[in-house]
């Protein structure tokens, strides 16, 4: 079986914004700060928050999603990247396309997130908190361009697939030629909203077992009783896994981990007593066909 690939995601200001230790609000060095003591906890891939806005009420177009700080995204790439090596995966996948597109010509992460499928999120964790809801459509169109970006500046999109539509999508972009193995895709267990998939071992077996063979899969599960369960059936079946606080921020329910680093950690004790080493960044490179950037100057 191949070697682990941890992503951490450290932010968890939109799912759980009662959390004490959500590393945000200290501003982005403490976020860097956890995201270098994450890799050096076994984290191979970063998957980033910049700063962001999210839209206060559905716009004209239909839309409901974030707006994008883009030097702020090169600051926090920084504060990581001048400590550890690292993959480095721009996150925010409901970001407006447009400053998307500006972000990925600026700047050039490895990887950036891409909604494969409609986009209905309901940030509704916390009970007695006003949800976060984001709305859009991510149109084939859409991907095709996405799928043309990428290539042309050589990122590795992440096939975000909160069904099997998304799949379903790359896989048609790779029937046209424009998306090329291996498929990064990200399974997203638990998240609310239209796009929801149950939290559990038989949804995400389902989705492994049904991918085709060019496809990498990775799961993310968004539920702090199901959520180290999935992963561990994941790690036990060959996939790998997504942990940090805007997923979970809970080692055990109503534990609230101190740091990202710790979830990480807990991550990687899983994956030792069921046999699997961990993945190194440049392992993790070589797995998903991503090649080592020299170190990274914004155009800004």
């Amino acid at each position: 079986m191949e070697k682990l690939i941890i992503t951490v995601t450290c932010d968890s200001t939109m799912s759980y914004p009662s959390n004490p230790n959500n590393p945000t609000p200290r501003g982005l060095d403490a976020v860097a700060a956890d995201y270098v003591r994450s890799v050096e906890a076994g984290a191979s891939i970063c998957h980033l928050h910049g700063p962001y806005t999210v839209d206060t009420k559905i716009q004209d177009d239909g839309t409901k999603l974030s707006d994008l700080d883009i030097p702020g995204w090169h600051k926090l790439r920084s504060g990581i990247t001048d400590n550890v090596d690292a993959i480095i995966q721009y996150g925010i996948a409901n970001g407006r396309f447009p400053q998307r597109k500006l972000l990925m010509e600026d700047q050039r992460p490895d990887m950036i997130s891409t909604c494969f499928n409609a986009h209905d999120e309901c940030f509704d964790y916390e009970p007695g908190n006003e949800p976060v809801e984001l709305y859009a459509i991510h149109d084939r169109e859409e991907l095709r361009e996405y799928c043309e970006i990428t290539r042309r500046l050589g990122i590795k999109p992440e096939v975000e697939a909160f069904h099997y539509g998304g799949v379903w999508n790359a896989m048609r972009m790779m029937e046209k030629g424009l998306l090329d193995g291996p498929v990064w895709t990200t399974f997203f267990l638990g998240w609310k909203g239209g796009c929801w998939t149950p939290p559990t071992t038989q949804a995400m077996v389902y989705m492994a077992d049904h991918c085709p063979p060019d496809f990498i899969w990775n799961t993310s599960v968004m539920d702090p009783v199901e959520q180290w369960k999935v992963l561990s059936a994941a790690i036990a079946l060959g996939g790998h896994v997504r942990v940090g606080m805007e997923d979970n921020p809970f080692l055990t329910p109503g534990e609230y981990a101190r740091n990202n680093a710790e979830l990480v950690e807990k991550a990687v004790r899983i994956a030792r007593d069921l046999g699997r080493e961990i993945a190194s960044p440049d392992e993790a490179r070589a797995m998903l066909q991503i090649e080592k950037r020299e170190p990274f100057l914004a155009s800004a």
